[in-house]
């Protein structure tokens, strides 16, 4: 299939454009460079630079490259960010993607995998988190997602648009040959962030609330390795190209992982001994967030490869160590 994605030079994207070529399907990147790596996508992928704002563009591409499907992760991401620029998270989330489905309508294309998050769920009472979970994100981030899936459940109506929505939760990990991996900035993301205090980049790593009722006392998440996520999209588009009908799922490793856990396996790892400071809780942050991903495996047949955190945390190292400035290396 023609497959058209939108952000994918960025983290995620570039590691599913990836999987898609190893599938058979032809990718068309579509990217603004906000945030993406033109450096991230393949020499072989049409990439293409224009902003989803430029619904007349996207029109003209999907119809020049005879599009069948579009991926859809171009968004802004940042939690913290959301709750100072709320503007900017429903300008390019919402209004963003309402260019996308339009400029699909107008080609003609039926097709879409959305990337949303576990933060439409916020603060859920209990764990794992599976997707009949109450809906109740606690940012504006989470909530932009949370319309997003909205708009796509009108449109399927109306439309007949079939779509598969993905609710990740914490993305991690990089290609294991180390050709693409993680690079944002600025980085929110614990495991690069420890990384980078191993590699010497930052002189200590900080954890955020040590008296959370859990183990150690230190909030717990569940880290799925990019690569299986990539993998997951696939398994989405041949769902919709199979004629199913439009789902929504949850990604994780359904595995809970302390923030003490992560530091200790970056160390083990690379063998690099840093210092780490103790603060505060951060407003908002839930004890555990752990998913429940039995609907996908059950429905789909996907199984996450990497199910060791050491395996993840050894992907990241591998990237990082050999890109220290990430892609201007």
């Amino acid at each position: 299939m023609n497959v058209l994605v939108t952000g994918g030079a960025g983290y995620i994207g570039s590691h599913v454009v990836e999987e898609l070529v190893k599938s058979g399907h032809k990718p068309v990147v579509y990217d603004n460079f906000s945030t993406g790596h033109a450096s991230a996508v393949s020499e072989d992928v049409q990439l293409i630079e224009g902003d989803i704002h430029d619904m007349n563009f996207l029109k003209h591409v999907m119809g020049e490259y005879e599009i069948d499907a579009v991926m859809h992760f171009a968004a802004s991401s940042l939690v913290g960010e959301s709750m100072e620029n709320p503007g900017q998270y429903y300008y390019n989330n919402v209004a963003g993607s309402l260019g996308v489905l339009d400029a699909m309508r107008a080609a003609g294309v039926d097709m879409i995998i959305f990337s949303s998050t576990a933060a439409v769920y916020g603060e859920p009472d209990k764990c794992p988190i599976a997707e009949d979970t109450k809906l109740a994100p606690t940012n504006v981030y989470g909530r932009t997602k949370l319309i997003i899936e909205g708009m796509l459940s009108d449109y399927s109506l109306a439309y007949d648009l079939r779509y598969v929505s993905l609710r990740y939760f914490n993305a991690a990990g990089a290609a294991p040959q180390g050709n693409i991996g993680e690079d944002h900035n600025p980085e929110s993301h614990l495991i690069p962030l420890v990384i980078k205090t191993a590699q010497g980049i930052h002189s200590s790593v900080s954890i955020f609330g040590t008296d959370y009722n859990t183990p150690d006392g230190t909030c717990i998440r569940d880290y799925i390795h990019v690569c299986d996520l990539a993998k997951a999209h696939v398994l989405a588009l041949q769902h919709l190209y199979n004629g199913g009908s439009s789902k929504v799922y949850n990604l994780g490793s359904e595995q809970g992982f302390s923030v003490r856990e992560i530091i200790s396996t970056v160390k083990k790892v690379t063998g690099k001994d840093f210092a780490v400071a103790e603060q505060g809780r951060r407003a908002g942050d839930p004890a555990i967030l752990l998913a429940s991903s039995a609907k996908i495996k059950k429905e789909l047949k996907w199984e996450p490869q990497f199910s060791k955190i050491e395996d993840i945390v050894e992907t990241a190292w591998r990237w990082h160590s050999s890109h220290p400035k990430g892609y201007l290396e």
